[in-house]
């Protein structure tokens, strides 16, 4: 019991990296809307600012762990500690638009590096029986960062409209991004000093000789009889791990993975092109669009960091009863249900600001006469007509108020469908899509082919991010979410046709029979 407390102490430690990690990523779901008219960015440039840290944290991805065999896991988890810290202030105090996006990129690093190497060391000093459960709580930390983001961003506005006398020396008005991003500085520097806490990773200090201190380390986490066991196995696989041949990325393509490989590529595609990180990413944007206000969209952003949280708990519990493929078959009808349904509710809505209609004494009203009494039928055409009318500055600053005023739509309809979605990917693609790439590829290859995949998965992350304020902007909310639907029933046809079950299946009968050779298990 004491070996096992100890364990888990250490990994909630390291699984903070994780938490880190969710809210730098989610965090900026309540900035955009501000950064936008403060910095008069494009629809781009509002994307460049939200994909830009997917982009560095994949090549962190890559360089963590090579950077980890040199100097340690647990000096890497520093580095990242640092990083965050560095990006928080940095993107708090940023006085220009180049400065906070240099600034998230940084952030980025620390994503990278955390995502990657957290897990390995939970996955390192974890004894086998405890090890699945120990290093969930990294992903478990992760949603429990997203849902925390959404919910500091709404206190933070509504901090800013509040009268009391402490809240607006803080100026939590005038500088709620600045507070939104700022605020990781806390956990960020909460975590430097928890991991002064944790011992260095022992499998990386028997792989650099020092294997007194490294059996120290697993005799605390697994008592002396099983440290003595794993030491044998760790410095058996080192062993064999030096003899082995090196694995270029030409094996990927050899003849007998072509199915594996097809499998990995589609699965990792999907994952991202759904829209995913568009809703998370952009959630109260989303909101802002059915009309409810401000306010009103940061509440329900935290209701899908909430849903996403309770569904990824409901699928680690379930994925090794019910199998890989029944969840993901579920999860996909449902994304391209909530989707249809997104789709449906933003095409049938109406956009008509009428003659009484009473806006903030900052819009110039007489301006907007020639459109008062018009319908829209379109998201797009309304807009279109509002930036004609007041100008794009004024037109993005006060677009969710002109929204609000105008619309005519069920907008539970949207609440709906996006924590139906929510709800369809943290039960499926969220988790399952890491279970099957461990299976799917034999042990040869299977490092690289995950970062393979894991890199195309991440490209699709970037785009998704980069692309979305464009395509709320030229192609309106029911054509973007049309798409993502299209995406999912694509993706729900090719695992119903193609994709086999790997629960209970050994990882050899797996290579067999995804080299076209099946192998029946033995009984």
């Amino acid at each position: 019991m004491k070996n096992n407390l100890y364990v888990a102490r250490t990994a909630l430690i390291v699984a903070l990296g994780g938490f880190l990690m969710g809210f730098d990523a989610s965090v900026i779901s309540g900035v955009v809307g501000f950064i936008e008219v403060e910095f008069a960015l494009t629809d781009l440039e509002l994307g460049w600012a939200v994909s830009s840290l997917t982009l560095s944290s994949t090549l962190a991805m890559l360089a963590a762990g090579p950077l980890s065999n040199l100097i340690g896991r647990r000096s890497v988890l520093y580095w990242a500690a640092v990083l965050y810290a560095i990006s928080a202030i940095g993107s708090a105090l940023a006085p220009s638009y180049l400065i906070l996006v240099i600034a998230r990129m940084v952030g980025g690093l620390g994503v990278g590096a955390s995502l990657i190497i957290a897990p390995m060391y939970i996955a390192e000093i974890s004894p086998p029986l405890l090890r699945g459960r120990m290093v969930s709580f990294n992903q478990l930390n992760i949603v429990i960062g997203i849902t925390v983001a959404f919910f500091t961003n709404y206190v933070i506005l509504e901090l800013g409209d509040s009268t009391a006398a402490w809240a607006q020396e803080m100026n939590f008005g005038p500088w709620n991004w600045r507070w939104m991003l700022g605020l990781e500085t806390l956990p960020a520097v909460l975590y430097f000093f928890a991991l002064f806490a944790v011992p260095e990773s022992p499998r990386w200090l028997v792989m650099k000789g020092r294997v007194t201190e490294g059996l120290a380390i697993m005799t605390r986490a697994s008592g002396p009889d099983e440290a003595e066991k794993d030491l044998r196995e760790v410095q058996g696989s080192l062993v064999a791990d030096a003899a082995k041949d090196k694995v270029g990325i030409a094996a990927l393509f050899a003849p007998a993975l072509k199915l594996a490989l097809l499998i990995g590529i589609v699965i990792a595609i999907v994952q991202q092109i759904t829209g995913i990180n568009a809703v998370f990413f952009y959630a109260p944007m989303i909101f802002e669009q059915s009309g409810i206000g401000t306010n009103a969209s940061f509440v329900q952003a935290i209701l899908v960091g909430i849903v996403n949280l309770v569904f990824t708990i409901v699928a680690i519990a379930l994925v090794d009863r019910l199998g890989r493929k029944p969840l993901l078959i579920v999860g996909l009808t449902g994304i391209t249900i909530a989707m249809a349904v997104l789709a449906y509710g933003f095409y049938s809505a109406s956009y008509t600001l009428p003659a009484d209609v009473v806006l903030p004494a900052a819009i110039n009203q007489q301006a907007l006469q020639d459109i008062v009494g018009v319908t829209f039928n379109s998201d797009v055409e309304f807009k279109q007509a509002l930036e004609a009318a007041l100008g794009l500055s004024a037109a993005r600053e006060f677009e969710s108020d002109l929204i609000a005023a105008a619309i005519s739509m069920n907008p539970i309809l949207i609440l709906t469908g996006i924590l139906g979605f929510v709800a369809s990917f943290a039960v499926s693609l969220g988790p399952v899509m890491w279970v099957l790439f461990s299976e799917l590829f034999p042990n040869r290859v299977r490092a690289l082919a995950i970062s393979f995949v894991g890199l195309i998965n991440s490209g699709i992350s970037f785009t998704v991010q980069l692309v979305f304020p464009w395509e709320l902007a030229n192609l309106g909310s029911a054509t973007t979410f049309l798409l993502y639907g299209i995406m999912a029933a694509f993706g729900l046809v090719f695992v119903i046709l193609v994709l086999p079950e790997t629960k209970g299946r050994s990882l050899e009968s797996l290579e067999s029979l995804l080299a076209g050779e099946p192998k029946t298990e033995p009984q």
